[in-house]
């Protein structure tokens, strides 16, 4: 086995072949705190990790069919419902469990037929598990790692890509109990839907096209509609973001997330008032940033930054909020990193301090 760094918390990697799990490898060989000491990938055994991320092959790291070897925390980047069946046993190891899929994102079992067509078979989980975005849950992350101290280990659902863009652009509005009436129009690269071949992923189907897809029934709407009501409850309103109305497209581009969020608010609402609830939300967050222009994918390409854009419309009465990241890094596997980072009591930008590439 390859190890990566000589101190540190030992981490694992189960799915290490995809996007995500490429991200994580990038992420943590440089993150000062972190010993990658396992990476598996399915039918995989010895292959060195630029057999599979060319760009990796400075690593040195090699790939294993099977986690071996004596690990802290694992990342688990798999396909939805797969990830579930692994987690009691790491769970019952005493290893710290950050999922980036969506196995334990829902709070409620009943969700995952309609979402994602499996039962869940630790359904006894979700109440544990903490919904991994710092930015809302910090202080769940914190009381897992004082937890995980005492001898519990943590469990995380790192969030969605199109759910993190979202709620960072939202979170403000619900937790002022403003979201009476929501509609999110995103975009999203390629790299979203993952590495496998697939016909209409092909460059002769995706490039000089946009198309909608998941229409009224997108996986993420279940993650949206949960934290926002989560918030709007918090701020003592009636939930008001059930029958959130979301739809996605696919662009031409391999990275990045743009979220437009239309909201009809409870009441009117300035943009004086607007300014106020953004900046005392956000700051002091190390990963967003308020801007006085509508972002761009592109100004966070490649970083865990996320920015965020709000505008009050007199004439109609509506706001709206714009949320933009990079779905690899801030969607995915910075996510997990920035969450990780609080459950282990390390400083929370550790590993991700790079910023933005350009052009």
């Amino acid at each position: 086995m390859v190890v990566s760094g000589s101190a540190g918390v030992r981490v694992g990697i189960v799915g290490a072949t995809g996007y995500v799990g490429g991200e994580l490898i990038r992420l943590l060989t440089a993150h000062p705190a972190v010993r990658l000491v396992g990476l598996t990938g399915r039918d995989r055994h010895g292959d060195p990790v630029g057999s599979v991320h060319p760009h990796l092959s400075g690593t040195g790291l090699v790939l294993e069919s099977e986690l071996s070897g004596d690990v802290d925390a694992v990342f688990l980047a798999l396909p939805h419902g797969t990830a579930a069946e692994r987690v009691p046993e790491l769970l019952d190891r005493g290893i710290t469990v950050i999922d980036q899929g969506p196995d334990f994102r829902l709070r409620e079992a009943a969700d995952y037929p309609r979402w994602y067509a499996f039962e869940h078979p630790h359904p006894e989980l979700l109440g544990r598990a903490v919904y991994g975005l710092p930015e809302l849950h910090r202080a769940e992350l914190l009381a897992a790692g004082t937890a995980r101290a005492t001898g519990t280990p943590a469990l995380v659902g790192s969030p969605g890509c199109y759910p993190t863009a979202t709620l960072l652009a939202l979170a403000p509005l619900a937790r002022a109990g403003l979201t009476a009436d929501v509609v999110v129009d995103a975009k999203s690269g390629v790299s979203g839907a993952g590495r496998e071949a697939k016909a209409e992923m092909l460059f002769a189907e995706v490039n000089e096209s946009v198309r909608a897809y998941g229409v009224f029934s997108h996986r993420h709407t279940a993650e949206m509609e949960q934290e926002l009501d989560r918030l709007s409850a918090s701020a003592g309103g009636a939930a008001g973001a059930r029958g959130l109305d979301f739809l996605p497209h696919l662009i031409p581009m391999t990275r990045g997330i743009l979220a437009s969020c239309h909201v009809r608010p409870t009441r009117p609402v300035s943009q004086a008032e607007l300014d106020a609830l953004y900046a005392e939300a956000y700051d002091e967050e190390p990963f967003v940033t308020v801007v006085d222009a509508p972002p761009s994918t592109g100004h966070v390409l490649g970083s865990n930054h996320a920015r965020v854009f709000v505008r009050s419309d007199a004439r109609t009465g509506r706001v709206i909020a714009i949320g933009v990241i990079d779905n690899l890094v801030k969607g995915a596997a910075g996510q997990g990193v920035q969450a990780f980072n609080l459950v282990f009591g390390l400083p929370e930008t550790a590993g991700l301090e790079a910023l933005p590439l350009a052009p």
